[in-house]
């Protein structure tokens, strides 16, 4: 009949495109590298992943990659740059959802299906964790999963979603959560 007082860990969940490696812009769009050799980690992404370690934050990305989908990409395609990053990065695990928005399946942000499946596996505290991300998708996909949402705002040519914090760059996001009394709340 044991009680399990395992603590829940926080989190960070992170997109993946825009917001840990650069998205090509084209007409206000953001697009996805096609392969490993197109990829470009933003600039303080490595330091602000390492910071967050030493906080103890469990660190995630959750990635829409509907190009699998469209058939514009291969899966592997995906699958060699997310194992890249995790691999870089100490990342502790990535989340894709291959499928397009017809498909209406769970994973696919903006429902929360891929942030909640790894808080269940990994025992995070909703309530204590964060996603940050550069798209509508991302913020209404956090605040559909219970987590805080902070915004790379890079102005692009979409809907927008209000985010609990909007950034101007990953450094700035990473130091709003290490250090949320140095910034006025909303």
């Amino acid at each position: 009949m044991g009680v399990d007082y395992k603590i829940k860990q926080k989190a960070v969940f992170f997109d993946r495109d825009g917001v840990i490696n650069k998205a090509a812009v084209v007409d206000g769009k953001p697009f996805p590298p096609a392969n490993v050799d197109e990829l470009e980690i933003i600039e303080g992404v490595e330091h602000g992943i390492e910071a967050l370690k030493t906080a103890r934050y469990k660190v995630f990305i959750v990635t829409n990659q509907p190009d699998v989908a469209r058939g514009k990409t291969s899966k592997a395609s995906i699958l060699e740059i997310n194992e890249y990053l995790k691999n870089k990065l100490r990342i502790d695990e990535i989340s894709c959802c291959f499928h397009d928005e017809p498909d209406d399946c769970n994973c696919r942000k903006p429902k929360p299906g891929m942030i909640l499946d790894l808080a269940n596996r990994w025992n995070i505290d909703l309530s204590e964790s964060f996603l940050i991300g550069d798209r509508w998708r991302d913020i209404l996909s956090a605040k559909n999963a219970g987590v805080r949402s902070i915004l790379i705002d890079y102005n692009y040519d979409e809907q927008y979603e209000t985010p609990d914090f909007s950034s101007t760059s990953f450094e700035h996001a990473i130091n709003y959560i290490l250090n949320p009394l140095n910034y006025h709340s909303k």
